[in-house]
């Protein structure tokens, strides 16, 4: 026998594949495969043995992509069995009749030249909203057809029907979960939508009564029935033209599910029902409710589309079914038989809250995390902090050299870290080095965002220094904005990433003669706030630390003509720790929290207060382009009372203690 397999890379197509080759008459296996796929087709091809050939080809393209010559040195084939489909109930209507009937129309086609029979697979969804007993005979009765999916599967299955002069068989499953005997699973679908809304019920203490509505009644079977019952129909006598139903006996509702999974999940026991009405404003919603319900849906992991269709109305038989699988010993298992091998391998592999869970050993334990400019200052100490915790830190910088060393001195005390040369102002680079770090590593969690540049000049000695803006600029603002685009989609995928940017205090307290500095910050602290926002559903957030002064190199020039005392490295890297582990929107300092409210209470006395600290500190000899290291100009004597009177401010240990339970405000 020969073969060849659409979507044979895919959940199912790939275990069709596999089954087939256990049969003693396989010959050849051709599997329908994107160019781009190929990666993906010689992993599997490791599994499989040399039957297995590569067709290269696109579903979505005319002729499968296919050229006459391809297909002449196909040879003779069999059967062309067709598990390509798009089942994604969130995609456009366009990318559902590309793949459903635009694909389907091409595969029927390249089965008739071949003069193969075409076994297509099709779904239960061709049922559509019909209610009461749909058999396998049954097709078009009239039943409505709710989503560009269940559409698209009807119309494609039509298009078999009706091909003139072609040999087929057709095969509908009901909702394919994972593996009976591993649980394994390729993505969240049907039921898995609701396993995180059910986790957090195992949140609850185990006397806990649950009481919920017996709803999202729906058929569901294991993979592996899928494809042993499909296989072996495929080669059963007189099944042509054909169609059989690939169900369970009985539908199950949202109360056989969670009694299937409860031991596994340490759910608490179900002791009632609540009426079905009480559901019906969620699956029945329309107009604006239903955006709400989505809006809240999707805060939950669940896309609204799939609460438009969970109420399943048919009832499926299988008659014909049973009957060609009579003594083979195919048969569909309970849910409840498998249904904790499901949950323990979805909480495993497939649970959106998996990344976001903590080590038992501690928070930072495993985790990934990227810190820029990690060759000196505030980026050093944290990597060094952070690797501490049980971090892995990729340090990024553009000295080479420092990062050697700073790799070195972690990996002596124990820790893991691993050295990237990356200029942050740079796309490419960063590009290659969030792909280099992804592909090597697999993952990443956090991201640090400390890289940057300060310039302290007063705006009169800048105004022929355009550049002196565009490059601080380019490294605060616009490297950090492009190492959180670059790692987005990835953490999208995850439903996971944190980003801490070191910011300045000075953001608050808007100190003079850091023009080109202070508003990068700003900006910066502007962006995680409206992105947060954004990406909130995605578990995606931000926090910024609105760092004091850190004695660091940069400093070096003018820390002395700084209004306020020096904080250490390692002080400024428990912050940044701090941030990764609880995750507050923003660390703040209590002088600029101070400044901050006295900007809002005292506008005018906070500018006045704020020109003396011009007027107090002058430029450093480096900005004012002295070539010597003379001191500056002297203070006048009621210019240091002004002064000195500023930066005193010092808070209790009670009183920042209390103010930490303000919300919001953190110390």
């Amino acid at each position: 026998m020969r073969y060849v397999v659409t979507g044979g890379t895919g959940f199912i197509g790939r275990r069709v594949v596999s089954r087939l080759l256990t049969r003693p008459d396989t010959d050849t296996v051709h599997v329908l495969v994107r160019r781009r796929s190929l990666g993906r087709f010689e992993q599997l091809a490791r599994e499989w043995d040399e039957r297995v050939e590569p067709l290269v080809g696109d579903l979505t393209s005319d002729g499968l992509g296919l050229t006459e010559d391809t297909i002449a040195l196909l040879g003779p084939v069999d059967h062309v069995v067709h598990c390509a489909a798009l089942y994604d109930l969130t995609a456009p209507a366009v990318q559902h009749r590309q793949a459903n009937v635009d694909g389907t129309r091409a595969v029927i086609a390249l089965a008739r030249r071949l003069d193969a029979t075409l076994h297509h697979v099709s779904s239960i969804a061709v049922a559509g909203t019909h209610r009461g007993v749909f058999t396998e005979d049954d097709f078009d009765i009239g039943q409505a057809l709710p989503t560009p999916y269940h559409r698209t599967k009807f119309e494609a299955e039509h298009l078999v029907r009706s091909a003139a002069g072609l040999t087929f068989r057709i095969y509908r499953p009901a909702v394919v979960v994972g593996d009976s005997r591993t649980g394994e699973m390729d993505k969240i679908d049907g039921p898995y939508y609701f396993f995180g809304l059910l986790a957090k019920l195992a949140l609850l203490p185990g006397f806990a009564p649950v009481l919920l509505p017996d709803v999202g009644r729906t058929n569901i079977v294991p993979v592996d029935y899928v494809v042993d019952a499909l296989v072996a129909l495929m080669h059963v006598p007189d099944g042509d033209g054909r169609t059989y139903h690939l169900t369970a006996p009985e539908p199950i509702g949202l109360h056989g599910i969670y009694r299937g999974i409860a031991p596994a999940a340490g759910l608490p026991p179900l002791v009632g029902s609540l009426p079905r009405a009480a559901a019906t404003p969620l699956l029945r919603a329309s107009g604006r409710t239903r955006v709400v319900r989505n809006m809240a849906a999707t805060q939950l992991g669940v896309p609204g589309e799939v609460l438009d269709v969970a109420e399943l109305a048919p009832t499926f038989t299988a008659d014909r079914t049973e009957k060609a699988l009579r003594g083979s010993g195919i048969e569909v298992p309970e849910f409840a038989s498998y249904a904790p091998r499901l949950w323990r391998y979805w909480a495993e592999h497939l649970d959106p809250d998996r990344a976001r869970r903590h080590d038992p050993a501690g928070p930072l334990v495993g985790k990934h995390v990227i810190i820029t400019g990690a060759s000196s200052g505030i980026g050093r100490a944290s990597a060094i902090a952070v690797a501490a915790r049980g971090a892995t830190v990729f340090a990024l910088a553009r000295d080479g050299q420092a990062l050697d060393e700073l790799i070195a001195q972690i990996r002596a005390a124990g820790g893991d870290a691993h050295a990237f040369t990356c200029d942050v102002t740079d796309s490419a680079a960063v590009e290659h080095t969030v792909k280099d770090i992804l592909g090597r590593f697999d993952h990443v969690d956090y991201l640090v965002n400390n890289a940057g540049r300060s310039i302290r000049r007063s705006v009169y000695s800048s105004t022929d220094r355009l550049h002196d803006y565009e490059r601080v600029m380019a490294v605060n603002y616009f490297g950090a904005v492009r190492m959180v685009l670059a790692l987005l989609p990835h953490w999208r995928e995850r439903r996971f990433g944190h980003v801490v940017n070191v910011s300045s205090a000075g953001a608050q307290a808007h100190n003079p003669k850091y023009s080109a500095y202070i508003p990068t910050k700003a900006a910066l602290d502007a962006f995680a706030d409206v992105v947060g926002a954004e990406t909130l559903s995605d578990h995606i957030t931000f926090t910024t630390i609105h760092m004091p002064l850190v004695k660091t190199p940069m400093i070096e020039p003018s820390g002395r003509l700084n209004p306020a005392p020096a904080i250490s490295a390692e002080h400024a890297a428990a912050m940044v720790v701090r941030a990764l582990v609880d995750k507050p929107t923003r660390i703040d300092t209590p002088i600029g929290t101070f400044a901050e409210i006295g900007t809002y209470l005292a506008p005018k006395l906070a500018r006045r207060v704020l020109h003396q600290l011009s007027l107090g500190f002058p430029d450093s000899p480096a900005a004012r382009g002295v070539a010597d290291a003379r001191p500056p100009r002297p203070v006048s004597r009621r210019r240091r009372r002004v002064v000195a009177s500023v930066p005193a401010v010092r808070v209790p240990r009670p009183v920042k203690q209390a103010v930490r339970l303000v919300p919001g405000v953190h110390w």
